[in-house]
């Protein structure tokens, strides 16, 4: 990726101004930082009741479809000769892995059932298979939902403050913004959380964690541990180049999935939202700020995650009772709701310019205001990266 087209834009909005508008354009009179003439108690009364009953069969029944799906392509692929089917095998496989993400994300809500220890236990058994540490991970997205939009306390794809990117090397702030590196990122997030965050997910002492819960932390650690031993194991009886091709190129493809997925929730709208600080961040206001994707073909596969507005401000509603409860708010959000860009396609590549352009534009925002936009540094992708004082 490049930085063509963007090096002579200068971002000249303030902190504390609100987003451009084009008078000639009724849509664009709207503020989307302004207050909402409504409630999250309207929002939760125009859904319906039975939208948030949690049927646990039905829960079950998608973690099977996945695990069976998972194993099957496992079978298929141990008897792969040709060096075409490859890559086809780990499209498929890295899809399935981030479609399991979701379910023990779904767990870690509450929305999979109203059993905590069906939840625990459903939730450890699919994110240690791909590596994640389900405690660690369910209380650190816990805090991201709490504060969502919110600039000094957001735990998942929150903008850097100028001065934090500022303090970034230069090269290093240059691969954050060059695809596809950002979407590896989450690994590493998962080891040492984000530039100008300290605490890991495995580690019960971080200090993401309160003390009465990292017993629950060293649980998850531990399980992941023991999916890492096995894979060892397996690499010892099947030779390192057999995993790597049959569990760590599609581990890869989950990962790409999951931070593509994600920072699409919070960037790249095609107008800018606000972020907030102190006295101007609400729970509503913040969640208002998430955006709803269509992904085609693989919004069954992923279980509708990409129906994200009303899951964010909701998350107990079982994902598959999100796009009849998002239908039903949208009358109550009104213009603070964005129709997604319909995906004209199998797979959602309309996205892809979607995400280069907001890799291009949206790079830090203020260090001071409570609300803010993004802004962009012109000099990123010229040949002297330094970002001029």
């Amino acid at each position: 990726m490049t930085g063509s087209g963007m090096e002579g834009r200068e971002e000249t909005q303030t902190e504390d101004e609100s987003c451009p508008v084009d008078k000639n354009s009724e849509d664009d009179l709207f503020d989307p930082s302004s207050p909402p003439p409504f409630t999250i108690g309207d929002i939760r009364a125009a859904i319906p009741t039975h939208c948030w009953v949690k049927n646990p069969w039905r829960s079950l029944s998608y973690v099977l479809r996945d695990l069976i799906a998972i194993f099957c392509l496992f079978a298929f692929a141990v008897k792969i000769e040709s060096w075409v089917l490859w890559p086809i095998y780990w499209m498929v496989q890295g899809t399935m892995f981030w479609a399991i993400f979701v379910l023990g994300h779904d767990c870690g809500h509450g929305s999979f059932s109203e059993n905590p220890k069906l939840n625990s236990i459903v939730g450890h058994l699919v994110h240690s298979f791909i590596l994640v540490p389900y405690h660690g991970w369910r209380i650190s997205h816990r805090t991201h939902h709490q504060n969502h939009g919110n600039v000094d306390h957001d735990e998942s794809w929150h903008p850097l403050t100028e001065q934090t990117y500022r303090s970034i090397d230069p090269n290093t702030r240059k691969l954050r913004f060059t695809l596809p590196f950002p979407m590896m990122a989450y690994p590493v997030y998962l080891l040492c959380r984000s530039p100008g965050r300290s605490g890991s997910h495995f580690h019960p002492g971080s200090d993401l964690f309160a003390p009465k819960e990292r017993k629950a932390v060293i649980t998850s650690t531990l399980c992941c541990s023991a999916m890492a031993a096995l894979l060892a194991k397996l690499a010892w009886i099947m030779g390192p180049t057999q995993i790597l091709k049959l569990y760590f190129v599609p581990y890869l493809i989950f990962v790409m999935w999951l931070d593509f997925v994600t920072y699409l929730h919070h960037h790249g709208y095609e107008k800018k939202l606000p972020w907030y600080r102190g006295k101007e961040w609400s729970y509503l206001r913040g969640g208002l700020t998430t955006i709803d994707r269509d992904y085609g073909m693989i919004n069954n596969i992923h279980h509708d995650i990409g129906t994200h507005v009303i899951h964010h401000m909701f998350p107990q509603i079982p994902h598959y009772n999100l796009v009849e409860a998002t239908k039903a708010a949208k009358p109550v959000l009104g213009k603070y709701y964005r129709e997604p860009e319909k995906c004209k396609m199998m797979l959602p590549l309309h996205l892809l310019k979607v995400l280069e352009r907001s890799m291009n534009e949206d790079h830090y925002v203020s260090d001071h205001g409570d609300i803010v936009y993004y802004r962009t540094d012109p000099a990123l992708f010229s040949s002297n990266s330094k970002m001029s004082s």
